[in-house]
């Protein structure tokens, strides 16, 4: 029925590609001869488009540093206020890691689930999740119930993390899409930064940590609500029309009328125009044909899950999580007093990894990814071998420990923490940014897991130092695969890196 459907309305995808261009009779691509397409917007019109979507990042982030208080909170005889505080490691894992694995089932319902929702509705579900998780774990009775409050949310991780980047990227003019969605890792670190402080401020409060968790709720609704608010992607509108699920000529209208939405007077009478040309250009490339699983690994779609999967498990595996272990004992070791206290060298390490992530929002869509990445990583090669070394035969210099501790925390953030989600959210076609993304969404949390359950037992086995040269050897050739594989996607429309890069 689809395809009978989308035959029928063939001969108007066809009209409608002579807007975007013809030579010689034939249909080309939006970028010819290297000329870029830049689109008319309003910087306040886009704002909220960006906002809302952000918010679930923002609320990833929170859930990440409130934890770390929460968890001395509920551990607590006397501040608990339960009377099950008495948790065995495991117990205390299950809590920590509970919306890691569930961020690992929401990757993989979003495989099945996204492009049949679309971004906005995802966005929306995310929000109900997170709400739920949240309130099932501040006001969870036994631990159970709390571990089931801790899934839930993570749960709305996982949505969330996947649907925000491509609805920034699907919304976004190409001129500020890399500044919007690097923006977006700017709110986890902001929500981290969150987290850490009003969980610091609560850890002596009796139930502080039901308050804690309980906080992330007025988030959720305002993130709920403003999804619901906001206009669906132009973009997955058209790739519906496209694939014949609905009237091409009102599915192309109420493209329209969101691009209106979305960027604002200044779209003016050039939106139906570009909806037009998107639309002929996801006809020429063949996105009319239904997405199968099998076509992920073939042509384009192999070259963007290379791409992707290969810049998030790379984001993991050179050290990300197990570097920021150590920084209470390097800053300690180098006589800083506040290091006695994790928490709050949690809280001034967010503060520069907000520093230093405003810095790349800044410079991002003027450099470009490639320039930043590599910069970047190999700044974090040296990072990770001094770190290396100092732990190894080094251990009377605690000053260049802790200048490797900063170096790296602040050039993760110039590189893989914000490109990374920039880039897997660009780089996939449309008919398999959905599923596409599901894939790189759960190499990162995976990623993530085995790298943070794997530590331990590995700096028991090989020592600290040995672990960070590993590290490092890891980072060295992840800047080979940033050299070799890694395209510039600065400046250009989605449609145009499928059409140039791919």
């Amino acid at each position: 029925m689809a395809s009978r459907s989308s035959n029928q309305h063939q001969p108007a995808l066809s009209s409608l590609g002579k807007t975007s261009g013809e030579i010689n009779g034939e249909r080309q691509p939006l970028l010819i001869n290297g000329e870029q397409h830049f689109e008319s917007f309003s910087v306040l019109a886009a704002v909220l488009p960006f906002l809302f979507p952000a918010l679930g990042g923002f609320l990833y982030g929170y859930d990440i540093g409130s934890t770390s208080c929460a968890t001395i909170s509920v551990e607590s005889a006397t501040l608990s206020g339960i009377t099950w505080y008495n948790l065995s490691s495991v117990e205390i894992g299950l809590i920590t890691s509970g919306s890691l694995y569930g961020a690992l089932i929401g990757s993989i319902l979003a495989f099945n689930v996204a492009d049949f929702l679309g971004r906005r509705r995802e966005l929306m579900v995310a929000a109900i999740l997170y709400l739920v998780g949240a309130v099932v774990t501040a006001l969870a009775p036994y631990f159970v119930i709390m571990v089931v409050g801790r899934f839930v949310f993570g749960i709305g991780i996982g949505l969330a993390m996947h649907a925000a980047p491509m609805y920034i990227s699907e919304t976004a003019p190409s001129q500020i899409r890399g500044r919007l969605i690097s923006l977006k890792e700017f709110f986890i670190v902001l929500g981290m930064v969150a987290g850490y402080t009003f969980g610091s401020l609560l850890v002596d409060t009796v139930s502080g940590w039901r308050y804690m968790y309980g906080a992330s709720t007025p988030v959720a609704v305002i993130m709920g609500i403003g999804m619901w608010w906001l206009p669906s992607s132009p973009r997955w509108l058209l790739l519906c029309a496209i694939q014949g699920k609905g009237s091409v000529q009102d599915l192309r209208e109420t493209a329209i009328s969101c691009l209106c939405r979305l960027q604002g007077k200044a779209v003016g009478n050039s939106s139906s125009e570009q909806v037009d040309e998107i639309l002929a250009e996801l006809s020429y490339m063949g996105d009319e044909k239904e997405a199968k699983i099998a076509d992920m690994f073939h042509g384009k779609c192999l070259k963007a899950l290379t791409i992707s999967a290969g810049l998030v498990l790379f984001q993991q595996i050179t050290g990300q999580p197990s570097v920021l272990y150590y920084a209470a004992s390097i800053l300690q070791s180098a006589g800083f007093s506040a290091a006695s206290d994790a928490t709050r060298v949690s809280i001034l390490l967010g503060l520069l990894k907000l520093i230093m992530t405003g810095v790349a929002v800044l410079v991002i869509d003027r450099l470009g990814r490639r320039p930043l990445l590599l910069g970047g990583v190999s700044a974090m090669v040296i990072s990770l071998f001094l770190l290396g070394s100092y732990y190894t035969f080094l251990d009377d210099a605690p000053v260049m420990a802790v200048v490797a501790l900063l170096l790296y925390v602040g050039c993760y953030q110039l590189s893989f923490g914000p490109i990374g989600w920039l880039m897997i959210s660009e780089i996939f076609p449309l008919r398999m940014r959905g599923r596409g993304l599901s894939i790189a969404v759960l190499v990162n949390f995976g990623a993530n897991a085995i790298v943070t359950f794997a530590f331990s037992p590995l700096k028991e086995l090989l020592g600290a130092g040995i672990l960070f040269f590993i590290f490092g050897g890891i980072a060295v050739s992840s800047i080979f695969f940033i050299y070799f594989i890694v395209p510039e996607t600065k400046g250009l429309t989605l449609e145009e890196i499928e059409a140039k890069l791919l």
